[in-house]
C-alpha cells in the first residue's frame, strides 16, 4: 500500500504524458541529480558564477515535471546559488544576479512549457483523428462484410464454403454463390487490384453489381461483359477487377464458368484422384465426391521469411491430401496451411471458395 502511494505522489509531480509511460521515479531523479551536481559545481568555483548552467536541470524539468513544479524549482535553484556560492560580491550586485537568472530561468521554463503543451494537443489532435479514422475503417468493414455471403446455400448435392480474409481492415476481394433456382447456384470471386479503401469501394460496387447481373440474365458471358462495362465506368485503368464465376446446375451434374484473368479454379475428380486447373479445355462435367477449389492470388503469393511463395504446388497438393474433408474443413485447412507458410504475414488479401459435389451419381437425371 505504501508503494501504491508513493507511485501516486511521483505521477502526481509528472506531465500526463510522461505519467503514462516510463518509470515515475526517473524524470524526478534525472532533475534533483542534475541540480545537486550544479550547485555542487557552484560552490566548488570561486572564480565565475555558474548561476545559469541550473538552466540545464531547469528545462529537463520543463519537459518531464509539471508547471507547478519546475517554477518551484527555480526558486530553490536560486536559494541554492545564494546559500553555497562561495564568490564574495556586493549585496546589491547578488540581488541583481539573482533576479536575473531567475527572470531567464523562467522564460526558458515558459518556452519549453508552452513548446510541450503544443506538442501534447498535436498529440491530442493526431490520436483522436487516428480514433476517427480506424473507426471509419470499422464501419468500412461492416459495411463490406454486408456484400459477403452469410451462410451456406441451400442447393441439393452441393456443399460450399468460403471466406475472405482481408491484409488490412478492409479488402478488394470478394466471393459470392448466388442461388440461381432450387437446382442451379452462381459462384463468383473477384480480386480487386489493390489495397485498403480504394480496392474495397470498387469490390463493393462489383458484387452489387454482380447480383444484378445475375438475377437479369442467366448467360453468364453476357453477364460478365456488363459488368465489365458497368466497372470500367466507375473506375480509371490501373483499378481493374479479375473475376472468375461458374454456374452449377447440379440436375445436370454441369459447370459453366468463364474467367477474367483471375487464377483458374482448382478442379479435384474424385473418380480418378486427377486433380487439373480449369481452363478453355476443362471438361465441364461433374461427379459425386469432386472438389472444386476458388482462390484469389493472395494464397498462392503469400511469401514466408525466405521470399518462397506458398505456389500452386504446395495449394494442389494441399487440396488432394484434403479431398475426403467437408468444404467447410478443406476451406480451413488449406487456409491454415498458408498461414502457418507465412507465418499469418499476410501481404495480400486472402479468398478461398471450396465446392463439393455430394450428389449422387446413380440417380444422375438424364439430358
Amino acid at each position: 500500500m505504501s508503494d501504491l502511494r508513493e507511485r501516486v505522489r511521483l505521477l502526481s509531480l509528472l506531465r500526463k504524458d510522461v505519467a503514462s509511460s516510463g518509470p515515475a521515479w526517473l524524470p524526478l531523479v534525472l532533475v534533483l541529480g542534475a541540480i545537486g551536481a550544479v550547485a555542487y559545481a557552484d560552490h566548488r568555483v570561486v572564480s565565475i558564477s555558474l548561476v545559469y548552467l541550473y538552466i540545464l536541470p531547469l528545462a529537463v524539468s520543463a519537459i518531464f515535471l509539471r508547471k507547478e513544479v519546475s517554477y518551484s524549482l527555480i526558486v530553490i535553484c536560486i536559494l541554492l546559488h545564494d546559500s553555497y556560492s562561495q564568490r564574495s560580491i556586493h549585496p546589491a550586485l547578488r540581488i541583481f544576479d539573482n533576479l536575473s537568472a531567475m527572470l531567464c530561468f523562467a522564460f526558458v521554463v515558459y518556452v519549453i512549457q508552452r513548446y510541450m503543451e503544443q506538442r501534447e494537443a498535436l498529440a491530442k489532435t493526431v490520436q483522436q483523428q487516428r480514433d476517427d479514422l480506424l473507426k471509419d475503417l470499422e464501419l468500412a468493414a461492416q459495411v463490406q462484410r454486408l456484400f459477403l455471403p452469410l451462410g451456406a446455400p441451400a442447393i441439393a448435392g452441393l456443399e460450399i464454403a468460403g471466406m475472405m480474409h482481408p491484409a488490412r481492415g478492409v479488402g478488394g476481394d470478394y466471393y459470392d454463390y448466388i442461388p440461381i433456382d432450387a437446382h442451379t447456384i452462381q459462384v463468383v470471386i473477384a480480386d480487386v487490384a489493390g489495397k485498403g479503401v480504394p480496392a474495397a469501394l470498387l469490390m463493393s460496387a462489383t458484387a452489387a453489381a454482380m447480383r444484378l447481373e445475375a438475377n437479369r440474365d442467366r448467360n453468364i458471358l453476357k453477364q460478365v461483359e456488363r459488368l465489365n462495362t458497368e466497372i470500367g465506368a466507375v473506375s480509371d485503368p490501373e483499378k481493374y477487377v479479375t473475376l472468375l464465376a461458374g454456374e452449377i446446375d447440379t440436375h445436370e451434374r454441369i459447370i459453366h464458368y468463364v474467367n477474367c484473368g483471375h487464377n483458374p479454379a482448382i478442379l479435384f475428380r474424385a473418380k480418378t484422384g486427377t486433380l487439373t486447373r480449369m481452363n478453355s479445355s476443362c471438361p465441364a462435367d461433374l461427379t459425386g465426391g469432386d472438389v472444386l477449389v476458388f482462390y484469389t492470388d493472395g494464397v498462392t503469393e503469400a511469401e514466408n521469411r525466405l521470399g518462397e511463395e506458398f505456389g500452386m504446388e504446395r495449394l494442389s497438393a494441399t487440396v488432394r491430401r484434403g479431398s475426403s474433408l467437408s468444404a467447410e474443413n478443406l476451406m480451413t485447412n488449406i487456409y491454415n496451411n498458408v498461414a502457418d507458410f507465412c507465418g499469418d504475414n499476410f501481404s495480400d488479401d486472402v479468398t478461398i471458395l471450396v465446392v463439393k459435389c455430394n450428389f449422387d451419381d446413380s440417380s444422375r437425371t438424364s439430358s
